[in-house]
């Protein structure tokens, strides 16, 4: 026999027992990930001239040796040298232009959280496989709590959207349910900055301007 949780009924009360779960788990998983990310750091042998050389290919992009050298105030060789070495290691993937897509092209965008029906191993996997070969799937994120993934799509129209869920829907996906969100404006897009993010994350109490 099950007992209520205050007023509610029998099911929301172990409802509410694995949302606590949910949370305790996703917590845990958050503060082995910043352990994780401290050791890494220490691993990689990263310091102050790293993060500065980071943060301006970051916002700058592919830069020449000379201004490179300017901006993280180092000599040209060793400052080019780390970059090298920083490429070498994988912590820079690459160099992109920030296209202004909506001044070229009429898109549709929708935001799409995804619950999924098993929570195998094999079958996240198995989801995770189709959607990194989607193109139109441009982000997608493993989420904890209610919804498994939270993804963004970019088709050319709503019609071409609908016709990419169906076919997710009928290639045996173990989804459960989604949610669809159609972004109707682009208010904010852009990339944490990482000298404040690495400053925080290593002083937690420290305040941020």
């Amino acid at each position: 026999m099950l007992l209520a949780y205050g007023d509610a009924p029998a099911k929301n009360y172990m409802s509410m027992i694995r949302e606590e779960k949910t949370l305790a788990c996703f917590s845990q998983h958050v503060r082995t990930r910043f352990h994780e990310r401290q050791i890494h750091m220490k691993k990689l042998g990263l310091d102050a001239t790293d993060i500065r050389i980071l943060s301006a290919v970051q916002q700058h992009g592919h830069l020449s040796k000379t201004r490179l050298a300017e901006l993280v105030n180092l000599s040209p060789t060793p400052s080019w040298a780390r970059l090298d070495r920083l490429k070498s290691a994988g912590i820079i993937r690459g160099y992109h232009a920030d296209l202004a897509l909506e001044r070229i092209i009429d898109f549709t965008q929708v935001v799409v959280t995804v619950a999924m029906s098993s929570h195998r191993k094999i079958e996240f996997e198995r989801f995770e496989l189709h959607i990194r070969n989607l193109d139109e799937v441009t982000h997608c994120i493993a989420t904890g709590g209610g919804m498994d993934y939270v993804m963004t799509v970019i088709t050319p129209t709503l019609a071409a959207f609908q016709r990419l869920m169906e076919e997710m829907l009928s290639a045996d996906l173990p989804i459960e349910r989604y949610i669809t969100y159609i972004a109707t404006r682009q208010v904010k897009s852009s990339h944490p900055k990482l000298a404040k993010l690495i400053t925080t994350s290593l002083n937690p109490g420290q305040k941020t301007k």
